[in-house]
């Protein structure tokens, strides 16, 4: 579903500023560097340096970590959903986001990182998730702002990595924006269903929803280019194609004409079209409350994260039994 520039807190930036990189061989960095400017791809048996293998698994394993957390939000009204129809399709979307986790934890095992490793980190609080999924679904409004504004934003963001540097990774978000783009599409109709063909306290909900959710998306492209420690080191790699700031600016210039067919508007006196810059200007982010959020201390930081590892301990068994069968077969292959 969900992913967002690797998040790097400015006391962390601060901190790794002071580490001293390793020493890379000159003749493996030249060939490193000729690949990455001739728009190539590196694959997992090739040579890359520390600091760009120790990028991936942080982007690659936060993104996986979103999709997973991701589900929660809308998981909770799968019981809830208004109509058989919407219930199924709120469940394939769900059933959607777990493989996403699965296709990019794939990806970074590729860079010698274990799976095991990835899920301690996220349950023990050291990995980042996107900080948007700790806020709480108040309504049902609210699952499908999320598919329509939330996914919108993913997929602005995920869309460029299709042309990722690292080939496992852009190779998994083909399928993962193609799936994506569903899903967009799914809660912008749900949407369109409620504002047009609903009660007028249905129409109220889904503008209360858009003002809920709709600063928080605006922060899901990360901080300001000016503030964004690895920004820069990103684009130069190719891990990155485009800055925070100008997906940020293509987002809004995309959305609120949506928002006009729907019928809703955005909370943000300061919107409007600019006809000189040929995009719409827009007010102030508040980024004290997204960097607190992603230092855990959002409305719902604590219960995702307990909700996560409970369902891992939950788990448990099953994990315990695929692999006594795994076992139980290959001793029945070598004896054979």
């Amino acid at each position: 579903m969900y992913t967002s520039p690797t998040m790097t807190t400015p006391a962390a930036s601060a901190q790794a500023g002071t580490n001293i990189a390793p020493i890379e061989p000159p003749e493996k960095m030249q060939a490193f560097d000729r690949v990455i400017d001739a728009d190539g791809r590196i694959e997992p048996q090739d040579w890359m340096p520390q600091a760009y293998r120790k990028t991936l698994v942080r982007q690659i394993s936060q993104h996986a970590h979103s999709e997973i957390v991701g589900m929660l939000p809308e998981g909770n009204w799968i019981s809830r959903a208004p109509s058989l129809k919407r219930k199924a399709i709120l469940l394939a979307k769900v059933q959607d986001e777990a493989g996403h986790g699965l296709y990019l934890y794939s990806a970074a095992e590729t860079l010698g990182v274990s799976r095991d490793s990835m899920l301690d980190a996220l349950h023990t609080g050291r990995a980042k998730y996107s900080s948007i999924f700790n806020y709480p679904t108040l309504t049902w409004a609210d699952v499908g702002v999320i598919g329509w504004l939330v996914d919108g934003a993913a997929i602005m963001n995920q869309t460029p990595l299709c042309r990722c540097s690292y080939g496992p990774y852009a190779r998994a978000m083909i399928r993962v924006c193609k799936e994506e783009s569903f899903h967009q599409r799914q809660g912008y109709e749900s949407l369109l269903v409620m504002m047009k063909e609903g009660t007028q306290a249905q129409q109220d909900m889904v503008q209360d929803a858009v003002n809920r959710w709709w600063w928080k998306c605006l922060a899901m492209f990360g901080p300001p280019d000016s503030e964004s420690p690895n920004s820069e080191q990103g684009m130069r790699w190719g891990i990155k194609r485009i800055s925070n700031d100008d997906l940020r600016q293509r987002f809004v210039d995309a959305t609120i004409p949506q928002a006009a067919v729907l019928g809703v508007s955005v909370p943000d006196e300061d919107l409007k079209w600019n006809e000189e810059r040929g995009h719409y200007d827009f007010g102030p982010i508040d980024w004290d409350e997204f960097w607190a959020t992603v230092n855990g201390n959002g409305p719902c930081n604590k219960e995702r994260l307990a909700t996560r590892v409970q369902a891992w301990r939950d788990g448990q068994w099953v994990r315990d039994a695929a692999m006594a069968s795994a076992q139980k077969k290959r001793e029945k292959e070598q004896a054979a």
